[in-house]
């Protein structure tokens, strides 16, 4: 009897384990990615999905004057091309640049953006707005840094006076 109950547990668990097994592999089409939303919960879906190296960039210390660009890498992980509608600074000092074609699954690009140090002395903290028809349709990147006065390597040039002396005047 004991060997018989033994048995009927075995088979049972065994369906289970298989039934769950196959339930698992029927969840996701090979033509759709996983996405975890702002909930935690997993989403399917076949929108493009941004996969950037870093979100945020820090220059560091800067010497105030010339203009820094990093370029912010990303790969498009999704199933459908990605096109990006537009990418807007936080100010006139940060210029953005971004691939006006669509990026492809599983193709890279970059979003570059070129900070303006001239007159910006101090810490500094942009934000770059993207919209795009990706899974997330506004994504933000961040540069940051401290500016500090650089050295005045160029020579000072005297003052002319306005009026000049005319000989015997």
């Amino acid at each position: 009897m004991k060997k018989l109950l033994l048995m009927i547990a075995l088979m049972f668990g065994s369906f289970a384990f298989v039934q769950a097994q196959e339930a698992e592999s029927k969840t996701l089409s090979p033509d759709t990615n996983l996405y975890e939303n702002e909930d935690g919960e997993m989403v399917e879906t076949t929108k493009p999905i941004f996969n950037f190296e870093k979100e945020t960039h820090d220059f560091g210390e800067l010497e105030e004057g010339p203009r820094y660009d990093h370029e912010f890498k990303f790969t498009n992980v999704g199933k459908e091309p990605l096109i990006i509608t537009g990418v807007k600074a936080s100010c006139g000092c940060t210029t953005p640049e971004w691939p006006k074609e669509p990026v492809m699954p599983g193709e890279e690009a970059s979003i570059k953006v070129i900070y303006n140090t001239k007159g910006r002395l101090n810490k500094f903290n942009k934000a770059i707005t993207i919209t795009s028809n990706s899974i997330t349709p506004t994504k933000r990147l961040y540069i940051k840094g401290n500016v500090f006065k650089g050295k005045n390597d160029q020579p000072v040039k005297e003052a002319q006076p306005m009026i000049k002396k005319v000989d015997g005047q």
